[in-house]
């Protein structure tokens, strides 16, 4: 089995396991584990990914890439900085600043928007590659 595909299973799972986490939201226990694991994997998913093809000194030849390979990137890169506001303003919620709640919830669909949607671009990013 090729990186490519252990890669894009832990995706899929990673997604998965955001989409679990977010049926749990009125568990709030369970919800800020599964959510803080999706987190951390998908952080590591990127560190495989970096480890194995040296993928952000890629990324930054951004005259020479694709448009689709861009697009991709623009997800993937928003879902990162997207995780921190997930995390801060999750980390509000829990000291009690109920105010950020209608945040927290725009920020955390936006996030699993943008996860998706790393998701489905990989998928041509990998296969603009291979031709």
């Amino acid at each position: 089995m090729s990186s490519a595909v252990i890669f894009q299973i832990q995706s899929f799972l990673i997604m998965s396991l955001m989409i679990f986490g977010i049926y749990q939201r009125t568990n709030r226990k369970l919800h800020v584990k599964v959510m803080a694991t999706a987190i951390i994997w998908d952080i590591i998913l990127i560190l495989q990914i970096e480890l194995s093809r040296s993928a952000i000194g890629k990324a930054v030849q951004v005259l020479t890439n694709t448009m689709m390979l861009k697009i991709h990137l623009f997800f993937a890169l928003g879902s990162v900085i997207l995780y921190i506001l997930m995390i801060i303003t999750g980390r509000r919620l829990l000291a009690g600043d109920d105010d950020i709640r209608s945040k927290h919830k725009t920020l955390g669909w936006t996030t699993l928007v943008f996860r998706v949607l790393t998701f489905v671009t990989s998928f041509w990013a990998v296969a603009q590659k291979v031709q």
